[in-house]
Parts: structure tokens; sequence; C-alpha cells
């Protein structure tokens, strides 16, 4: 099944601005959401990701707001996590890309699809957006991504690296 539509939480969104990969977004996903506390987490940094915000320069993004639902409310995941869970869970045809693990933990118990920033990597790679999965790896590494060496492998291996 091909992911078109995906509701985006605030650490791909400040990592891929950071690394200078966020037009990764519109190429790979026909719609876009970010949910207002994350947009406003992402604004608090303060950073190069709130600033692109700010100068609108991610026209490809949809702000919404959303009711968090008890299913979601009981986990004490963090605003911006609760509200991309929210999204996903009542429209099941989009993705949540999160990768908090908590947050990670509570869609597979409900039953929502999530999509992580190095999935995101590979099917990017599939798509032919981009030449390598390490190579972008390494960038999102550079400005805080943290992820495994068995990761990594793994990520690559999927890619066909």
């Amino acid at each position: 099944m091909q992911i078109e539509k995906v509701v985006v939480n605030a650490s791909p969104l400040i990592l891929l601005f950071k690394s200078g990969l966020e037009d990764l977004l519109p190429q790979l996903f026909s719609t876009i959401i970010v949910p207002e506390a994350v947009w406003d987490e992402i604004l608090r940094g303060g950073d190069i990701a709130a600033q692109k915000l700010l100068d609108n320069e991610a026209t490809w993004i949809t702000r919404i707001t959303i009711q968090i639902p008890p299913e979601i409310l009981v986990w004490n995941l963090g605003d911006g996590e609760s509200e991309v869970l929210s999204w996903a869970f009542a429209n099941r045809n989009f993705r949540a890309v999160i990768d908090d693990k908590a947050a990670r933990n509570c869609a597979k118990t409900i039953g929502i699809e999530t999509l992580g920033t190095g999935g995101m990597l590979v099917l990017a790679k599939r798509r032919g957006l981009i030449d390598s999965v390490g190579e972008a790896l390494d960038k999102l590494q550079a400005v805080g991504l943290y992820v495994s060496d068995e990761i990594i492998k793994l990520l690559q291996h999927q890619a066909g690296e």
C-alpha cells in the first residue's frame, strides 16, 4: 500500500529542516498534516525549523487543531505525540510519522500505522528521491538524530545499500 497522507510529529520535522531534507516530505506525500501542538513545539525551539515555519517556507503543511480522545490521553504522551496519534486514530488513511518509542508503542497497541524518520528515508530511496539512505542518515545524525548502528544497518539493507 502506497503511503500518501501523513501526520507528522515535531522531532522528524525539526530534524528534516535542520538537515536540509525537508523537501522530501512534499515529494513523498500528497497531504502533510501538522497538529497545533507540534507547530507550537517547533516554534518554541527558535531554530531553523521555527524560522522556516514563520517565513511560510513550508507551504505544503496543513496545520490542524484536534481533540485528544481518551484512548490516547491515558498514555500520558507529550501534547505533540498525542495530537499526531489522535489524528491518525481518527483518520486511518493517514500514517503517523513519529520516532518517540512510547508514542510508537501506543500506536501499535491501538492499531495506528507509523513511519519513522529512517523509514521515510527508505521510502525516499525506493522512489528515487535520494541516492543513499546512509548519506541522508549522516546528515540527520549531524543535527541530532540518534539511531543505533543496528537500525542503520537495517535501514540500509531495506534500501538495498
